[in-house]
């Protein structure tokens, strides 16, 4: 086993070196033995983060390579996490969203990064948590995650972002899909990009009459915008801002940053109970069940009380 100084590392990160910060990343992907020393060693320091999601097609890419644009000029440090299908080969990222954006690449305040989704449903990696917590120590004050865009399970975003992005296009029935989907409950900012093509004012009505239907406090903006051409951008980029603003003075950036690490511990307390579980005790106490000797209620009851007393 290699040993790795993740205090190191983490200190390297923090001081602008791209490399230590892509090797952590890497680290957390690959879910090595140094991950927990690596998360003890992270300091929050309250990026805000943002997250993207749509069906393949809208133009997510497109629309986050003209928000890095945007903030970027306003002095904004950008992390990107670009969730990408997995090979099937290699179960690495693909690498799309970075060839999308690759206008920043020469940008020393602009970090993008794709990460495979590896099976995991509902648009993300299994390892976006973690990663946004590494960005957010490195000094990124704002950092975007765009989903992997695979149609009705792009809802888990909203539980690891400040403010949703939900991005639909005129003439893809995205209104229909939106609800279908439930991304009418996740959106708090909706855009309807490809906005300079026909049917992006009924797109746009169709998804206000929806969102009339389910009302909440605020009123959620829709918003168009032609990324390719940098039309609207700005008009977002100040609806990000007043929704900062609003889950500021309304407390609700908090809660939600507080139900986000709650969420964390729930899938990393989960995780580790699966595999102390996994083995022979979990076998034996299937085949009783299997056999009508036992129901499921007490066999887990059972397995968990032999847990607690390892």
């Amino acid at each position: 086993m290699i040993l790795i100084d993740t205090s190191a590392l983490v200190s390297s990160s923090r001081d602008g070196n791209i490399r230590s910060l892509a090797r952590l990343i890497s680290l957390i992907e690959d879910g090595s033995e140094s991950l927990p020393a690596i998360m003890k060693e992270l300091k929050p320091h309250g990026a805000r983060v943002i997250g993207i999601t749509g069906s393949p097609g809208v133009g997510k890419s497109t629309l986050t390579s003209a928000l890095i644009k945007s903030l970027r000029e306003k002095g904004h440090k950008v992390g990107v996490i670009a969730i990408d299908p997995s090979s099937p080969f290699t179960q690495g990222a693909v690498l799309g969203d970075r060839i999308r954006m690759q206008d920043h690449f020469l940008d020393d305040d602009v970090y993008i990064r794709s990460m495979a989704t590896r099976g995991h449903l509902g648009g993300l990696a299994a390892a976006t948590p973690q990663a946004i917590r590494v960005l957010d120590d490195a000094g990124f004050d704002t950092i975007l995650v765009e989903t992997v865009g695979v149609g009705q399970s792009e809802v888990e975003i909203v539980s690891h972002a400040d403010t949703t992005l939900v991005v639909l296009a005129p003439g893809m029935g995205d209104g229909v899909q939106a609800v279908k989907a439930g991304l009418l409950e996740i959106g708090d900012i909706y855009v309807v990009n490809k906005a300079d093509r026909d049917g992006a004012e009924v797109t746009s009505r169709e998804l206000r009459n929806s969102l009339a239907l389910a009302p909440q406090d605020p009123e959620r903006e829709i918003l168009l915008t032609a990324a390719d051409r940098g039309m609207g951008i700005e008009e977002l980029v100040a609806a990000l801002a007043r929704h900062r603003d609003y889950l500021a003075a309304s407390g609700l950036l908090e809660g939600r940053r507080i139900d986000r690490a709650s969420l964390e511990i729930e899938h990393l307390a989960s995780a580790k109970l699966r595999a102390q579980i996994k083995g022979e005790p979990l076998r034996t106490l299937a085949a009783l069940v299997a056999d009508g000797k036992m129901d499921s209620y007490t066999a887990a009851d059972q397995l968990l009380a032999e847990e607690r007393v390892k």
